[in-house]
């Protein structure tokens, strides 16, 4: 992510008043997560998407199980009921990664991205929350 889209990224989390979890070494930032809004109607109120990054150099060391570990909670405390989200199909570190934490796969979208020269597909997965008053 560029450091502009990064920018932005953080400032609509902030703007939203959703947390923004940071992970460092002494090397600086190696991973950061937060959640957004996963539509602008009122009946996805209670549903959000989130995005995690990890630096390439610090993958698979358990940072993305971290920080996906501490915000759940997060998601569930601000009454979420549905934590949404959407990876590269190709990524099979984050699906495995999502699939541990309980998330079920929910749809599959064929060349609905486009990054470095290609076209990629996008997978969603959700994780239902027990969130406090939440209706089923």
């Amino acid at each position: 992510m560029a450091l502009d889209d990064r920018r932005a990224w953080f400032r609509a989390r902030q703007k939203q008043r959703y947390p923004i979890l940071v992970a460092s070494d002494e090397t600086g930032v190696i991973g950061f997560i937060s959640f957004g809004d996963f539509r602008a109607w009122p009946c996805y109120l209670y549903t959000v998407e989130h995005s995690v990054h990890v630096r390439a150099d610090r993958r698979g060391r358990g940072i993305g199980r971290a920080l996906l570990e501490a915000l759940i909670p997060r998601a569930a405390a601000l009454g979420k009921h549905v934590l949404i989200a959407g990876i590269d199909a190709d990524n099979v570190g984050s699906l495995k990664l999502h699939q541990r934490l309980g998330f079920n796969q929910v749809a599959h979208f064929t060349e609905v991205g486009r990054k470095f020269g290609r076209w990629l597909d996008l997978i969603f997965m959700q994780r239902l929350l027990d969130a406090p008053g939440a209706h089923r």
